[in-house]
Parts: structure tokens; C-alpha cells; sequence
């Protein structure tokens, strides 16, 4: 039996890099690894490769744990480097604080303790907000901070930026966890590989993304100093993370890493990002602005409201703060030239219709 295609494989949007399907050379590696029976719950050939391989790229230390998704990884993360008693701080926009249901609360029992930031990032200033109280049996201890790369709003830690905000964790008794869905983007905004901005700039573990790059669910969790983190083979089990057939999951991972596809698929996707955002900075658009740099593979403006719902009955995108306007547009590793320009076309000609538009209401 063939299942019927049910969707135009021509379509693209512009709301998340999840939208993308698997990568060729991806589906390629399941279909290698298929054959035949493996051991089952990582004890297969792959999930040793993999071993190796991550070894090769964040030092002789470091340990992968394959898991299902990005809020796996992080609860799974954050549980293993934190007593019953601790708390994590993060930014107000982090995925673990805004995008995970309450998932790190309700099934690691993690309190989160967030910091606005404008652009994303945690500063060591900005950490020291809400790291004190050690001691106090009223407040939960904070003992963790978790930072993501790239943030949620496309901007990207330099490895001293990392430093920085590790060297003051550490000098406090406090892990670091990176939330990395979009580490490859990083990497590649960055020329500087993975180590670089992780295990030698200070990360204790590591929430590996691969969804967003091309794989298919997915994810792992990294452990690059064993020390700092507790009993993590039994976290994963306990909050649902454990793949029976861990083979598949690690064959997509060991893609990435092969060839250096991960790479030069996320330097893609940031690419079109530039593209994107280039296109449409080249003139003075009425109500449009940017609000972020454009560092990696997203591209975030304001527009007339009005003018964004027009824009997305034709393309898909989500607003960021409705309040403010602000929308939020991804490319993947499969955007194309030709998708930017025929989305800066849609764009062009709703705000030039649009009230405010020059001649408009004329």
C-alpha cells in the first residue's frame, strides 16, 4: 500500500523551522540503519558511533543521551544537574519558561526564576538578579542557569559571552545548562565549532537540537562535565525520554555531524534569513521595522497589524507580541531564493496597499 500524499510538498512558510520535513540525506541514514535487529535501548552500533562522535566534537568527557524532543531534553537536563530544593534562572522569553507548558515545574519540579532581557541574552549582571538567597530555607536555592543558543529572539552568544556568564555561575555553586534547538545555527552565525562555545566556554550540559535541522524527533542531551551532573541515565527514563529503538534516533544525529551536514544546512536557513531581511531593509517600507539583528535563521520586525494578518492569508508566520506588532518569520534548511523573494514580494505589495501607504485612501 502507498500512503497518498495529503499536503503540496511545494508549500513553505515562514513561521518555524519546525514546518520543514526530514533531510534527504537524513532519511537516507534511517534507511541505512534499518536492517536487520540492533539492541535496543542504546545498546546498538549507532548510539556507540554516536558516543564517539560526540566525543570528537565536545571533548573526551562528554556523553550523549538521545532523546524524543527539545523539552525532554531540557527537563531532563535541568533535573539531573539540580536537587529537589533548586532553581534555575533563565530569561523571561526562554523556551523552558514560555514555550514548555510548565513541563520543567510540573514533571521536574524545578522552579524557574526569569530576567528580562531585551536582546535574549543573560549577562552575569543580569543572572546576579535573582542568584541569591543560598542558604534561605524560604527560598527555593538557585543552583542552576540555563541559556539558549541561538536565543529565542535570533541573537547569538559569543563564546566570551558564555564565558562570562559561566565564570559567574560557577563562582556561585551553579550549573549551566544550554538550551541549544538551534546550535547549528549558532555554529555556523559563529565559524567556530561546537566546542567552542560549550564545552570550553563553561556549558555543564547541553540540550543538542536537531528537529529544527532537518532530523525527525530527534534530540539529545549532552553531558560535558560529568562532575555537575546526577544519575542522568535514570532521569530519562523516569520523565518518558528512554527510545526503545534508540538506533533511529541516533543515526539522525550521527547525520548531522557526517560530512558536516548539520552545518551547512543551518548556514543555509541563516543565509536565507539574510536574504529575507536584506530584501526587505533595502527601502523604506511603510510601518516596518526591525527589532532584533538578524544573526541567525530569524528575521524579527513590527508592522501594522492590519497589514500582517493580510499578509499571513497568503504566508504563514506568527506574531511575536501582537501588542507591539512584532511578528517573528523562520527560514530552514529548505527555504529557497525563490521563497524569500516571492514572500518580499507579498510583503511589498501589502504594505504599499495598506493604510498609511503613500497615495493610500486617496
Amino acid at each position: 500500500m502507498v500512503v497518498t500524499t495529503l499536503h503540496d510538498p511545494g508549500w513553505r512558510g515562514f513561521a518555524s523551522d519546525n514546518y520543514a520535513g526530514v533531510h534527504p540525506q537524513v532519511l537516507a541514514a534511517l534507511a541505512a540503519a534499518n536492517g536487520g535487529h540492533q539492541v535496543s535501548y542504546g545498546e546498538d552500533r549507532y548510539t556507540a558511533r554516536l558516543q564517539e562522535v560526540i566525543k570528537d566534537h565536545f571533548g573526551g568527557q562528554a556523553e550523549a543521551f538521545p532523546v524524543f524532543n527539545g523539552t525532554g531534553a531540557n527537563v531532563v537536563a535541568l533535573t539531573a544537574v539540580l536537587p529537589r530544593w533548586g532553581a534555575v534562572v533563565t530569561t523571561t522569553n526562554s523556551h523552558i519558561h514560555n514555550d514548555e507548558c510548565g513541563a520543567p515545574e510540573r514533571i521536574g519540579g524545578i522552579k524557574l526564576l526569569p530576567v528580562p532581557t531585551p536582546d535574549g541574552k543573560l549577562t552575569p549582571d543580569l543572572v546576579a538578579r535573582e542568584a541569591w538567597g543560598w542558604g534561605d530555607e524560604h527560598r527555593a536555592q538557585p543552583l542552576a542557569v540555563s541559556i539558549t543558543q541561538n536565543t529565542e529572539v535570533g541573537t547569538v552568544y559569543s563564546p566570551e559571552q558564555v564565558r562570562a556568564v559561566a565564570d559567574f555561575a560557577h563562582a556561585h555553586g551553579m550549573a549551566v545548562h544550554m538550551d541549544g534547538a538551534r546550535l547549528w545555527n549558532a555554529a555556523a552565525a559563529l565559524g567556530a565549532p561546537l566546542r567552542a562555545f560549550t564545552t570550553d566556554a563553561g556549558v555543564d550540559v547541553l540540550s543538542l537540537g536537531g528537529t529544527k535541522n532537518g532530523l525527525l524527533g530527534a534530540e539529545a542531551v549532552v553531558v560535558l562535565a560529568p562532575e555537575r551532573v546526577s544519575d542522568l541515565r535514570f532521569v530519562r527514563k523516569m520523565t518518558m525520554q528512554l527510545a526503545s529503538k534508540m538506533r533511529f534516533a541516533s543515526v539522525q544525529l550521527l547525520a548531522l555531524f557526517e560530512d558536516d551536514l548539520g552545518l551547512r544546512a543551518a548556514a543555509h536557513a541563516n543565509a536565507m534569513a539574510a536574504r529575507l531581511r536584506a530584501a526587505l531593509g533595502a527601502e523604506a517600507l511603510p510601518g516596518l521595522a526591525f527589532t532584533q539583528p538578524t544573526e541567525a535563521n530569524a528575521v524579527f520586525a513590527t508592522l501594522p497589524t492590519d497589514a500582517a494578518d493580510r499578509i499571513r492569508e497568503r504566508v504563514r508566520f506568527y506574531d511575536w507580541d501582537r501588542a507591539r506588532g512584532e511578528v517573528r518569520w523562520m527560514t530552514a534548511w529548505d527555504t529557497t531564493e525563490a521563497d524569500v523573494d516571492a514572500f518580499v514580494a507579498v510583503v511589498r505589495e501589502e504594505l504599499a496597499d495598506g493604510p498609511g501607504a503613500p497615495g493610500a485612501g486617496a
